[in-house]
């Protein structure tokens, strides 16, 4: 692990506390507190790491969809990368919402010197956001080639769903016998592991999503839950990876967890607002009074 200087302590009440895992969101905002590195920081809390954040974009977004967003300047999203892993250290990484080519490219550059990719110190998890939840833009269309060429030969694990597995690769997936090919045509881009989510595949009675190696394919069954609110479920599952892959699991181990935490976040999901509410860690934290 990546781990510049001394381990860092904080005292409590007269007792010694070792640093925990350091996890790396790099992703856009949520002004509605639903999804982006906001959904991120609070997987990363309640899977018991520290969760930093390299902000690309400020959107401003409610439950009803995204109004607009704002770039962050490319330079200036590989300045965060640079500032919180050259001195905290960084154990593993993932991406949300990268917005354009150059903001992209950046983030590469900057993992690369930092340690971070599939045959570095710190694993790294890309989630090529392309769209929000409503169909809200939210990657211009020169990025795909970037997703493509820049970073997916650098990630350990994609975890496209069946949306993003179209604008990338062409594949439609309609049927779960179809995610197979789906997983073969990302995984030709590069990564190391690719899930394939099949949460878009309503007529199915399961949830079943995809993991392959490139050899191996690897089945994660899962209950569909019949509630609409299912805002941030992608970030939540894999910033849910990242914390164990920070944490040292291994790939398949980390995405069965993710996998298990996103369950229980959809149970738990609550209305918020005029239209669709958020997945909740809540089930990892007490809500009784103090």
């Amino acid at each position: 692990m990546n781990q510049p200087g001394l381990p860092g302590r904080a005292l409590c009440s007269g007792a010694t506390w070792e640093t925990p895992p350091r996890a790396l969101s790099i992703a856009g905002s949520d002004s509605a507190g639903g999804a982006g590195m906001h959904a991120d920081l609070r997987a990363f809390l309640t899977c018991g790491v520290h969760g930093m954040t390299a902000v690309t974009a400020v959107t401003v977004q409610d439950s009803l969809g995204v109004k607009s967003f704002v770039e962050i300047p490319a330079e200036t999203v590989a300045a965060q990368i640079e500032a919180v892993t050259s001195d905290i250290g960084v154990d593993a990484a993932k991406t949300g919402m990268l917005a354009s080519a150059s903001i992209i490219r950046a983030v590469a550059k900057a993992c690369h010197q930092a340690g971070i990719g599939r045959d570095a110190a710190a694993p790294f998890v890309v989630d090529p956001v392309a769209a929000s939840m409503h169909g809200d833009p939210l990657l211009h269309a020169d990025a795909l080639d970037a997703l493509r060429d820049e970073l997916f030969p650098m990630a350990t694990l994609v975890t496209p769903n069946l949306d993003e597995v179209r604008l990338l690769t062409g594949v439609d997936v309609r049927t779960r016998d179809q995610l197979a090919d789906a997983a073969r045509a990302v995984h030709a881009l590069g990564p190391q592991w690719t899930l394939i989510k099949s949460g878009h595949l309503t007529e199915d009675p399961e949830c079943v999503d995809l993991l392959f190696d490139g050899t191996e394919f690897y089945e994660l069954p899962g209950a569909r839950f019949d509630t609409p609110h299912t805002h941030g479920g992608g970030d939540t599952m894999a910033s849910a990876i990242t914390s164990a892959l920070a944490r040292g699991a291994s790939v398949l181990d980390a995405v069965r967890f993710g996998k298990r935490f996103v369950q229980r976040a959809v149970a738990h999901s609550y209305p918020l607002g005029a239209g669709v509410g958020p997945v909740s860690t809540f089930w990892r934290v007490s809500t009784k009074p103090i």
